[in-house]
């Protein structure tokens, strides 16, 4: 970017284990990361022994992260098939829920499941989380407020969780639905500065209301180890390369608002109540329907948000070199149906057996292999 420094990012992606015959649930983290030595420094297990979790670098390139992911899901696809599971990219299990997970054997793990009890015993939870680079925690704090605006779009976009204990749940992202339940969730609300953030953090720990400051359930939080802000509101997604766009597009509204504050452009102001709510009907609707923009007030159909966000965004991801890789990801999404959608037509077609395909395939890809959906397909 020409006289600008490129701002970094990285990704997280978790993953759920599903039994390749049964698609329930399977408690392989442990053995895969011994058996992947290879892998072990980039893999991590999880709350659950039936998830496991990988990031990325601190990357500048989208391909680079791309590259990392795709390489991480490919060897580990390969040894969990030989293990008879199924490394999948989605939200929730579409099956085996209804029975408590394994948690880790960790003792801060042992300690969350202590505090939040039968809460957390069914929070099969998996997400694509996107670390940004920000010069402070007082530009942490402002960019999270303009980032807000956006949230219920970005919801939408990587919604995929529609299948719950065997049965659509009328919701695109039942993921975001089941993490309400934690002490605090739904996007953080508005704060002066660094200062008043890690004060409320810290009176939150004080009170017991959290364990630690490690475990704020916010859908975007300032991270405590990195100079970073995290976007913690999508879905794992079905394939890395739609992650890596994602985690691109995340960055560019980053960049974008922190320059608008450079020049003194002030935050969208958003009535109290509408960002969760506009939130809530996302996770429901996905792309299928209207998204509420909570700075305007008023709804649209999903993708003319979709195309206001990338309009809004374009310049920055242009300078990036970004734009045609995520114009790429929403076209796909356009024409292909959403992942929420896919996953509820291949559902319909072929029961669990066509939706551990749909992950296997998503989990298996080469990088760089061309894979784009048919337009054919779309619903």
């Amino acid at each position: 970017m020409s006289g600008r420094e490129r701002r970094s990012f990285g990704v997280e992606e978790e993953y759920l284990l599903l039994d390749a015959v049964t698609g329930r649930p399977s408690d392989h983290a442990e053995p895969l990361i011994r058996s992947l030595p290879e892998q072990r420094e980039r893999a991590d297990r999880e709350f659950f022994s039936s998830q496991l979790e990988t990031a990325t670098p601190v990357c500048v390139d989208a391909a680079e992260a791309e590259e990392a992911l795709t390489g991480f899901r490919r060897a580990v696809s390969e040894e969990a098939a030989r293990r008879g599971v199924v490394l999948a990219g989605t939200g929730l299990p579409p099956v085996g829920g209804e029975e408590a997970g394994t948690v880790t054997p960790k003792k801060r793990y042992r300690a969350i499941e202590a505090e939040v009890r039968n809460a957390g015993a069914y929070q099969y939870v998996t997400g694509t989380h996107v670390h940004v680079e920000v010069p402070s925690r007082d530009a942490g704090v402002d960019a999270l407020q303009r980032l807000a605006r956006w949230a219920p779009t970005l919801l939408a976009l990587s919604a995929n969780s529609p299948i719950w204990l065997g049965e659509p749940t009328g919701f695109a992202s039942w993921r975001h639905i089941k993490s309400m339940t934690w002490p605090i969730a739904g996007y953080p609300p508005a704060f002066a500065d660094g200062d008043e953030y890690d004060r409320a953090i810290g009176q939150l720990v004080a009170s017991g209301v959290l364990l630690d400051s490690g475990i704020v359930t916010w859908v975007a939080r300032l991270s405590d180890n990195f100079p970073t802000i995290e976007l913690r509101i999508a879905d794992a997604h079905l394939e890395a390369r739609d992650a890596a766009a994602f985690g691109v597009l995340v960055r560019a509204i980053v960049d974008q608002g922190l320059r608008e504050a450079e020049e003194g452009v002030a935050a969208p102001g958003i009535v109290p109540g509408l960002l969760d709510g506009a939130l809530w009907l996302a996770a429901r609707d996905g792309l299928e329907a209207e998204l509420v923009d909570p700075a305007a007030g008023e709804s649209r159909p999903a993708f003319e948000a979709v195309d206001l966000l990338l309009e809004s965004v374009a310049p920055t991801l242009a300078a990036y070199g970004d734009l045609e890789r995520v114009e790429g990801y929403a076209d796909r999404l356009r024409r292909g149906g959403s992942q929420a959608a896919q996953q509820l037509r291949r559902y319909e077609e072929d029961g669990v057996a066509g939706l551990l395909d749909l992950y296997r395939t998503g989990s298996e890809r080469e990088p760089g292999e061309a894979r784009d959906r048919p337009a054919a397909t779309a619903v």
